[in-house]
């Protein structure tokens, strides 16, 4: 009875009005459009504040992508990274390349390779919209690989109650072939009760070693409050069980040894001013769950948006680690332009 029950609320839900984004970072094309490229640079310029200090320019991004429609509900998705910051050996190489099928507003389908749904900080952010510099720490150490292959159902956007992202995905990465049966299964539920509020929770059931029998379970709870031109928005990330670091960290970053339980939050606030200008306050803490280890680390920065397409951002990263801390704050400058 239960079953028939769940899927007649299944079949009227695919049935609800409403419009349903695709999961990649840019927005899809319109409904007449068979191609439409797009892509962004971030350059960017830092100083670390280490016993010796060190500086460099270099490539945050570099991606190139295309989107479109094929007749009739077929869409497709391909973005390319091609920063040699990235890579490690300067090639570039896929980041997203999926085919939706789009007849059913609430349910509709993707398969090929895109970004792992989990958390507001990865799976409802785009590169190019983060309000800082760098994504969370217990993100780019916890939620990897951050892209894979798989198949996705989603529905909703910002403007309706409800959204949702469900996926079964290899869990190996994009650059990886499969080398077990077990597939991660990895959900988003948003929920927008009123205008101002989005909350949220995350859930990843994940087999890093599979053939060992080892398994991962990561949760994350969200929360977005906007007034006017202020926003305020923070996630708490829980994760436990086995790990595969040769998988590698999100954007090229360098994976910490973690223990068998590890935690990690943030909150961040901003304010856009009426001369483009908006300040931005982050404080995240980083607990890998290993010898006691911790990071606490405050970003202070500043945006300035000269027009839709090119903004300019400024982060000062005070970091403090435990039980040992490391002197390595650093200054970073970075200019991006869509295109």
């Amino acid at each position: 009875m239960m079953k028939h029950i769940f899927l007649l609320a299944f079949a009227a839900l695919l049935l609800l009005p409403g419009k349903a984004a695709a999961q990649g970072c840019e927005e899809p094309a319109d409904d007449d459009q068979m191609i439409k490229m797009f892509g962004y640079l971030q350059t960017e310029y830092n100083y670390q504040f280490k016993d010796e200090a060190e500086s460099a320019f270099n490539f945050r991004r570099a991606r190139l992508g295309a989107t479109g429609n094929i007749p009739y509900d077929f869409s497709y998705y391909v973005l390319m990274e091609m920063s040699p910051m990235i890579s490690g050996n300067g090639s570039a190489y896929l980041l997203d390349a999926f085919i939706s099928y789009n007849r059913w507003e609430w349910a509709k389908i993707s398969v090929g390779s895109f970004k792992n749904p989990f958390s507001m900080d990865l799976g409802g952010t785009a590169c190019s919209g983060l309000h800082t510099i760098f994504r969370s720490r217990a993100v780019d150490q916890f939620i990897v690989p951050q892209r894979d292959m798989g198949l996705m159902i989603l529905g909703g956007n910002r403007e309706t109650f409800l959204q949702y992202r469900v996926a079964f995905m290899n869990g190996v990465g994009t650059l990886n072939h499969e080398n077990n049966n077990k597939k991660d299964f990895v959900g988003r539920v948003i929920l927008h009760p009123i205008d101002a509020l989005y909350v949220g929770g995350s859930y990843r059931k994940a087999y890093p070693l599979a053939d060992e029998g080892e398994e991962r379970t990561s949760y994350a709870l969200e929360a977005e409050f906007n007034y006017g031109n202020f926003k305020l928005l923070g996630e708490y990330i829980y994760d436990e069980g086995a790990v595969d670091r040769s998988l590698g960290g999100g954007c090229g970053g360098e994976l910490l040894p973690i223990g068998d339980e590890r935690k990690g939050a943030y909150v961040q606030a901003m304010y856009m001013t009426n001369l483009n200008i908006q300040p931005v306050f982050k404080y995240e803490f980083f607990d890998a769950g290993i010898d006691d280890y911790r990071e606490d680390i405050m970003t202070f920065g500043v945006n300035y948006f000269f027009n839709d397409w090119t903004r300019l951002q400024v982060n000062y990263l005070y970091r403090a680690e435990d039980p040992t801390e490391v002197k390595d704050d650093g200054l970073y400058l970075q200019l991006q332009v869509k295109f």
